[in-house]
């Protein structure tokens, strides 16, 4: 990007400092969307700056989404596609969002960063290797004892600074862009409310990544069985012969489930089965199991496998019944994308006019744009510089942040120029 460009209003650094001291966590299980009520005062700020920014089209949803638009400045601009870009507000249930004290820890020099709410949390280099090139960079986490929110806010701060650099520098030409902040990511659920139409974008990047210069094209297809074991409950002092304890089924199923095939052991493009939640009572208790690959095939044995063991557990506890209800979640959106190569191309070129190098990796999770991109709205994912996501040592990086700013506004400018 050209040095004598006018600055943004607010940098993203100090924009994304504002934004993780807002309390947005999601919640599992809930039957509203958003399914907190705290998600609505960072979605409201943002529906005011983007006023504020000269954005157009501002409208904050029933469902707390705000949509924007930023106007086309090119010659010929309907020759040009609408190129929407997404985040989300809200943050993982699995660590507390509540009063997140960020640090900046200045010109990092290297070596372990202790977290000084809590000292037993270390970001050790050993564990992120990524560190070693990052020597005199400005490294910010939160201080140990939440998670920081650089997922995803680091996504919507440089979304957000995009918005006021095109606004502040009409000589960079581009077509009219799209933009949209959702709630519940984390839950799975935000997404389903987002209107296409409305949004009005033809293809669309979630920016919503890791590592700086990765471009996300592939997810994995993802299926949840929740299993429901009967058993049945009496008296444990006359349990003899007529109890039959539901529990120990469950730890009987979770016992069989293949040590290969867990989370805990596999990496790359090795899919998984993972049991995470439950409730147990002697007389019903249950189960949900994720089941993770990039392949349909793949998905679809480890479904016959949760199957297989369910039934080897009933045989082995008379009496009992094991239920097994499996519900698809999202595929892989590399089926649809490989239709799409320019905007994979595209996001190469905008990295690089920003001094990275690009390149793709498969997520080992799943993205909105999955869904979208199922939807009919092809939607790749964009890094954000951040790592960790989802725990107290998460951390991203005054580079990062900028140099995701750098790429979106390049990104802009490159949908304009391969136009036609």
């Amino acid at each position: 990007m050209t040095t004598n460009l006018n600055p943004p209003g607010e940098s993203v650094v100090d924009r994304f400092l504002r934004y993780v001291r807002i309390d947005t966590q999601s919640r599992e299980g809930a039957d509203t969307t958003p399914s907190t009520e705290k998600q609505w005062t960072l979605v409201r700020l943002l529906a005011d700056e983007l006023r504020a920014l000269g954005a157009q089209d501002v409208f904050l949803s029933e469902h707390c989404t705000v949509y924007a638009t930023v106007p086309a400045n090119a010659p010929d601009a309907d020759r040009i596609a609408t190129v929407g870009f997404l985040a989300h507000v809200d943050t993982s249930p699995a660590v507390s969002g509540a009063n997140v004290q960020p640090i900046v820890h200045r010109d990092y020099r290297g070596g372990d960063i202790v977290l000084p709410g809590d000292p037993s949390q270390v970001i050790r280099v050993s564990q992120h290797p990524v560190l070693e090139g990052m020597i005199g960079d400005d490294i910010i986490t939160a201080d140990g004892t939440t998670l920081l929110g650089s997922d995803d806010k680091a996504g919507v701060a440089a979304i957000m600074t995009m918005v006021d650099m095109l606004g502040r520098n009409p000589e960079l030409k581009h077509g009219r862009i799209a933009v949209a902040f959702t709630p519940d990511e984390e839950v799975g659920t935000g997404i389903e409310k987002l209107d296409i139409a409305r949004f009005g974008a033809d293809v669309a990047y979630t920016v919503d990544g890791e590592a700086l210069g990765e471009i996300n094209d592939e997810t994995w297809s993802a299926r949840t069985a929740t299993l429901t074991f009967h058993g049945k409950s009496t008296h444990p002092g006359t349990a003899k012969g007529v109890m039959i304890n539901a529990i120990r089924a469950l730890a009987d199923f979770v016992g069989r489930l293949p040590g290969d095939m867990l989370p805990e052991t596999t990496e790359g493009r090795v899919g998984f089965v993972h049991p995470y939640t439950g409730a147990v009572d002697v007389e019903t208790s249950t189960l949900k199991v994720i089941l993770r690959d990039f392949e349909l095939t793949g998905l679809e044995e480890k479904e016959r496998l949760v199957r297989k063991l369910a039934a080897e557990t009933e045989r082995a506890f008379p009496g009992a019944i094991v239920t097994v209800d499996v519900k698809q979640d999202y595929l892989n959106m590399k089926e649809k994308l490989k239709d799409q190569p320019q905007l994979k191309e595209h996001a190469f070129e905008a990295a690089r006019r920003a001094g990275l190098e690009p390149y793709t990796k498969p997520i080992r999770g799943g993205t909105d744009g999955s869904k979208l991109t199922f939807r009919g709205l092809p939607c790749p994912n964009i890094f954000t510089g951040g790592f960790e996501f989802h725990g107290k040592q998460e951390f991203n990086s005054r580079r990062g942040l900028e140099k995701t700013t750098e790429t979106l506004v390049h990104l802009a400018a490159v949908f304009a120029e391969q136009a036609g």
